[in-house]
């Protein structure tokens, strides 16, 4: 399988991790990361996500976890392979049996958000087998510093019951990033950001494609320091 080629770093990709997407890039490009020096990115995949946040913050200093032994190697890989490999580094690890003795300022996630089904395409990726919601938010709680962030990419009619886990949890909805495809077309993503901090939501409107196969502006301005691509989408 063919690298995916950003400006300043490769994801090697495999067929047994689940593939670069546009939900993490979408994670990548909109969660806020200026004030996180210590990241926990949970279920790495391929670390494109870490990456993004690496290039974007040279100060932070990035752990990525993943429960499948693949994707680890993978992602190392491409760690390694990047200009950020002194800051950023991946383990094999369940998110659920997770200890580590620090608090972490930004907590990010493209988390499995589909139903157990019977699909065998990137079941630990996609399906909610291993971590579910409440399992993800409980832990993502107890390891977020008293500042800190929690930010995730989620189906947009799952929001409401992740943010009611989340309250139960004491994480308040402090951002919401409302994404829409293509611009006439119904959002069915949403990023969403958390913190213990109970100060109102600010709510965000973005479009990818402005008309088919043509990105947005907005979408062509975020990406500009990663994607090697004109403003006809791919």
């Amino acid at each position: 399988m063919k690298p995916f080629r950003f400006k300043q770093f490769d994801i090697r990709q495999s067929s047994d991790v689940f593939r670069v997407g546009t939900d993490a890039v979408l994670l990548g490009i909109l969660s806020d990361v200026v004030d996180a020096k210590q990241i926990l990115e949970i279920g790495t995949g391929t670390g494109i996500v870490s990456l993004m946040l690496a290039q974007r913050n040279p100060d932070a200093n990035i752990l990525a976890i993943d429960i499948n032994s693949e994707a680890v190697n993978i992602s190392q890989t491409n760690f390694l392979n990047s200009p950020f490999s002194d800051r950023i580094k991946s383990q094999l690890q369940d998110f659920k049996q997770f200890k580590i003795g620090e608090k972490f300022d930004l907590i990010i996630s493209n988390p499995p958000y589909f139903e157990i089904n019977n699909s065998e395409k990137d079941v630990l990726a996609r399906q909610r087998l291993e971590l579910d919601f409440s399992d993800l938010i409980k832990k993502a709680s107890q390891l977020l510093s008293d500042k800190g962030l929690f930010s995730v990419v989620i189906p947009i009619d799952s929001e409401r019951q992740f943010t009611q886990i989340c309250l139960n949890n004491n994480l308040f909805l402090k951002r919401k990033v409302i994404i829409k495809g293509i611009e006439t077309a119904e959002p069915k993503r949403v990023v969403l950001e958390y913190s213990f901090q109970q100060s109102g939501t600010k709510k965000e409107n973005f479009v990818i494609e402005k008309s088919p196969r043509v990105y947005s502006d907005e979408y062509l301005e975020l990406t500009k320091d990663f994607h090697i691509f004109n403003k006809k989408a791919l």
